[in-house]
């Protein structure tokens, strides 16, 4: 496959979505050389976010030694904030207000189309954690939000969106959210020159 060929999903959270990001996100993907080849507002219900995000016991632990570290890096007690020190045990509790957040309002999912366009939306969309993105990102140039404070509300961190993290992941992504006939490809008038 050329690398041009890449695709990639990207979904605006209900934090993107209720402060009016939505054409901003777009606007930025765009003008980097990206495409949109599927779009759509939706409603998630809680099955297909349960879905959406893995279940496997080595990611579930990875979201709860993120969550660890971030304690540690601010001399914060996760067992007296949490209730445990597991990290296991606090990536469950991290997914379920994912689960939560997710499903709190409507979604924006689509399926972005460019060279690299996994590496690029993640560059665009910068660091998982705001408060850490760099500026010129999206979620560095619109959120503050982080782990921390997230956690200590017990709810998700409001990152804007979502961006697949490898291509197998986007292509995984790609045929849970959307059916064939809902991705439309097409040529983009200056493709011919910045490719």
């Amino acid at each position: 496959m050329h690398p041009k060929e890449e695709r990639t999903v990207v979904i605006v959270k209900p934090d993107g979505v209720k402060r009016g990001l939505i054409g901003e996100i777009i606007s930025r993907l765009e003008r980097r050389g990206l495409k949109i080849i599927a779009l759509e507002m939706f409603t998630a219900t809680k099955a297909q976010i349960d879905d959406h995000y893995p279940k496997d016991s080595s990611w579930i632990k990875r979201l709860g030694e993120k969550t660890l570290a971030n304690y540690k890096k601010y001399g914060w007690d996760a067992s007296q904030e949490l209730g445990t020190d597991k990290p296991e045990e606090i990536g469950i509790m991290v997914r379920s207000w994912l689960i939560d957040y997710m499903t709190s309002s409507p979604l924006v999912k689509m399926v972005v189309k460019g060279i690299h366009a996994v590496d690029m939306m993640r560059k665009i969309a910068g660091n998982t954690m705001p408060a850490v993105a760099e500026m010129g990102t999206i979620r560095g140039d619109f959120s503050v939000d982080d782990a921390t404070a997230a956690n200590r509300d017990k709810r998700a961190i409001h990152n804007i969106l979502h961006a697949s993290e490898t291509p197998e992941e986007a292509e995984h992504e790609i045929t849970f959210w959307f059916a064939p006939e809902e991705i439309h490809d097409y040529k983009r008038a200056e493709e011919d020159m910045m490719f």
